[in-house]
């Protein structure tokens, strides 16, 4: 997203816990340091930045596990990292935008929000979370000049499997079904779409002249949300388990 943006033309700043380790910088992108566990670091960053006029909200956390067995803490971190991060980043970059009449919001969500997926509640609550704020959002800052959209990705080809986060007990009654979802998950992901037809679809987004409440890319997006539109939810379930390797 960073190199399509700065190609376009857009002064782009970056951001990262450290911002010193950052792998393979995008020519052009300066980075500032920012945690989204951290109120004091979000702020300090808001101040830092200036004026924004496009807000891209991609940090974020993949999580799995049985939802009988995932720790307290894990699913307050996930919900910190995808949520509460982003809005309060949000919210302190607003009132600049309502003030020039012009600004930009993309969340970077997630298919699963509109698909759920066993063995990926919290992930799936946390992205259908923040989707419900830019959706509520949307019309509340719309009079200003201020555009909010969701941009859900499907499968991509991030490396996002091996960073994800699992949670699953020793002699798990759900291990066998559990570990069928993660292998089908990670194959998904390695035969994804590039990170680049995610960004393109986020350039769509902020260069639009009325940018749609609504992205979604990858996992033949325009079909499967066309089915969900037309077929019982029930037939939705068994087609997104059957995808995953699990009993409909």
């Amino acid at each position: 997203m960073a190199a399509a943006l700065v190609e376009r033309g857009y002064r782009v700043t970056g951001t990262s816990r450290d911002p010193a380790a950052v792998e393979n910088p995008v020519p052009g992108v300066d980075h500032l340091p920012l945690d989204l566990t951290d109120d004091a670091s979000i702020e300090a960053c808001a101040a830092a930045a200036g004026e924004v006029d496009v807000l891209v909200n991609n940090a974020g956390e993949s999580q799995s596990g049985p939802f009988e067995e995932l720790p307290a803490a894990a699913i307050q971190r996930v919900f910190q990292l995808n949520v509460f991060g982003a809005v309060r980043l949000t919210q302190l970059l607003l009132p600049g935008m309502r003030a020039r009449g012009r600004g930009r919001v993309v969340v970077v969500g997630s298919m699963p929000a509109s698909f759920p997926l066993a063995f990926r509640s919290s992930y799936v609550a946390s992205k259908a979370a923040i989707k419900g704020f830019a959706s509520a959002a949307r019309r509340e800052l719309s009079p200003y000049g201020i555009a909010v959209t969701t941009v859900e990705p499907g499968a991509a080809r991030t490396g996002i499997s091996q960073r994800r986060t699992q949670y699953i007990v020793d002699g798990s009654a759900f291990t066998d079904e559990y570990r069928a979802m993660a292998t089908a998950l990670d194959a998904n992901e390695r035969n994804g779409i590039p990170a680049s037809k995610v960004a393109a679809t986020v350039v769509r987004a902020v260069e639009s002249a009325r940018p749609k409440p609504h992205y979604a890319v990858g996992s033949n997006a325009p079909v499967v949300f066309a089915v969900r539109r037309v077929l019982p939810r029930t037939f939705v379930e068994r087609m997104v388990s059957r995808r995953h390797g699990l009993r409909p």
